[in-house]
């Protein structure tokens, strides 16, 4: 008899993944590019590009528009982000000048990505990044742009809003890019990135960059592009939708048993850096808090936190002071961090594109990784569209508990681990060890993700409620004051 499995696709990660398209031994030092962006790659220990770099760069050095297409995680940003800053003209470096490169992308988090990147291969040139987003102050972003820079990383609303204050110029602006291309395009950011790219000189250099690329898509990308070529990478011997360093499993899960299931699965032998993603807003601060409670070093990360906030949880998460990030879909691009090893969708997928664009991040640069999905009940058809459109025809996913012993065996999880991280293990040093940056936001950080700690109107239930600012404790009666012709009287009580 079959033992029972949640498992629908093992991961198995290519000997040859380090290697470039069609396994051809290339370095960057081979292409066409400035010798300092070259030394800043080899000082972080870059000098194979992958597939996608690899068919990109010659097309793009040459200025060709570009539509580049490959799974998340294989290296997009590198992709765009070298011939951006190879074609830089670097005179007027340290002067007051107006952007040569605009990068356009759908989400904060993805714009600190990409500018730290730029930053990162152009650091010998010397080229200014400024980052362009909402949820921080405007003063800092307009004095950026007043001292003068060559690259603007940002969001489509904000940068608007300084193009239409005219702060932001784009006339030099001779080369621009659409990450995430689908997402703004499909999403509703059409509007702000027309007007964006009216802005910019005819004669533009023009690269759009995702993983997902619809035929739709496509077409409305050609209107702002001449000539595209379109390149799509991927291993050859990689026949299906995902990355193939991911291991998979699916579980029908109930509602009152996820966290418990999550629990084990955080102490899983190998874990490292793991992201769990919700639905909701609310659904993310409430399992950040649980899983806090159960000792392990958690933050969350959703639309309804300050930037500051978010920020913060995406450096502690970074540095290693937190290893379990509970995010919404706000977060599914752009984090590109090292070691995730586990992705973990609490809540199921609305379809397909957002299940690949999850656990897209685990699995990245050829490291293994697994992902694990939780599925409702109410939720098994959605599931099972999924499951059609990936190829995996596992069908109905199995029903699973905390106290399954197929969750332990699938995911490597010893079978002695109960619900609560014991003590010894508690060696994080915790969200609160981040600092929490001023960014001249109106948003405030809640303490734990926002729902706990806090009473009515958002106010602390530490901080004095009743009349003339004297606190009491909870469930103690409250003291009437008599008063006779408008004066106090002494009380019998």
């Amino acid at each position: 008899m079959t033992e029972p499995t949640g498992i629908v696709q093992v991961g198995e990660i290519p000997v040859e993944y380090s290697s470039p398209a069609d396994s051809v031994s290339v370095k960057f030092s081979d292409f066409d590019l400035k010798e300092e962006i070259i030394e800043a790659l080899a000082d972080q220990g870059i000098e194979t590009p992958f597939p996608i770099q690899a068919l990109t760069l010659p097309v793009a050095l040459d200025g060709h528009d570009i539509i580049g297409q490959a799974k998340t995680g294989t290296g997009k940003t590198l992709g765009f982000g070298l011939p951006l800053l190879n074609r830089l003209d670097l005179s007027k470096v340290g002067e007051k000048a107006d952007p040569q490169a605009l990068v356009i992308v759908p989400t904060r988090e993805l714009a600190v990505q990409v500018a730290r990147d730029l930053e990162n291969a152009g650091a010998k040139l010397g080229a200014r990044v400024v980052q362009i987003y909402g949820g921080r102050a405007f003063e800092p972003q307009i004095d950026a742009l007043k001292r003068g820079c060559e690259v603007v990383v940002g969001t489509p609303g904000r940068m608007l809003d300084l193009l239409n204050r005219k702060v932001l110029n784009l006339k030099q602006a001779r080369t621009v890019v659409l990450d995430e291309a689908d997402e703004m395009l499909d999403l509703g950011f059409l509007p702000d990135v027309e007007a964006l790219l009216a802005a910019t000189p005819g004669g533009r250099h023009t690269m759009l960059f995702s993983a997902t690329m619809p035929g739709a898509v496509i077409a409305m990308a050609r209107r702002y592009m001449s000539r595209p070529t379109h390149i799509r990478a991927q291993d050859p011997r990689d026949e299906s939708a995902t990355v193939r360093a991911v291991t998979q499993a699916v579980y029908r899960a109930h509602a009152m048993n996820k966290v418990e299931m999550l629990s084990r699965i955080l102490q899983a032998e190998g874990r490292g850096l793991t992201i769990v993603f919700t639905r909701t807003k609310r659904t993310a601060a409430k399992v950040a808090d649980e899983l806090t409670d159960r000792g392990f070093a958690a933050a969350p990360l959703h639309g309804d936190l300050g930037q500051g906030a978010r920020e913060q949880a995406l450096r502690a998460f970074r540095s290693g002071k937190v290893d379990v990030l509970v995010a919404t879909d706000v977060a599914a691009r752009g984090i590109d961090v090292d070691d995730v090893t586990h992705v973990v969708n609490y809540q199921c997928p609305e379809d397909e594109k957002i299940y690949l664009h999850r656990i897209g991040r685990t699995g990245r640069a050829g490291k293994a990784g697994t992902a694990v999905s939780f599925v409702d009940w109410d939720d098994t058809h959605r599931w099972m569209l999924i499951d059609k459109a990936l190829g995996f025809n596992a069908g109905n996913p199995i029903e699973t508990y905390h106290t399954s012993e197929h969750l332990y065996t699938d995911l490597n999880i010893p079978t002695d681990v109960t619900g609560v991280l014991p003590r010894s293990e508690r060696t994080r040093a915790g969200l609160e060890a981040e600092k929490l940056e001023d960014l001249g936001e109106t948003g405030k950080r809640t303490p734990r993700g926002g729902s706990r700690q806090r009473g009515r109107g958002g106010n602390s239930r530490n901080q004095s409620s009743s009349r003339g600012g004297e606190s009491r404790r909870s469930g103690q009666p409250r003291r009437r004051r008599r008063t006779r012709g408008g004066k106090p009287t002494e009380s019998n009580d």
